[in-house]
């Protein structure tokens, strides 16, 4: 059965450092053709809409629009701090291959 995909704690706590939620703000998660596996994830800054499925935490909002969400089933939206930098990461056992940059994959 497909799930939504889950938010860590660690990811809502950097979208709240950020303020996200202050200017109306969520973190959306969305599922693009392209990239060099066949899908990329487009990540950004967004106000919500109607049609999308919001998850909350610690007063913020991670946003998947329709068309996304099938390919984020029971995924796992997180927040990484490495040496390369820090960003949001996701963690998709939909994927079937993954190229090292991280933001693309293939099904």
């Amino acid at each position: 059965m497909n799930m939504p995909p889950k938010v860590t704690s660690r990811a809502f706590e950097r979208l709240a450092e950020i303020g996200a939620g202050d200017q109306g703000k969520a973190l959306r998660v969305a599922v693009e053709g392209g990239g060099c596996s066949g899908f990329q994830y487009d990540i950004a800054l967004d106000e919500p809409k109607d049609d999308d499925l919001v998850l909350e935490g610690s007063g913020q909002k991670v946003v998947v629009d329709s068309v996304s969400l099938p390919f984020l089933a029971n995924a796992v939206i997180d927040f990484s701090e490495e040496l390369i930098g820090a960003r949001f990461t996701i963690e998709n056992p939909n994927a079937t291959s993954a190229c090292g940059c991280g933001t693309s994959f293939s099904m």
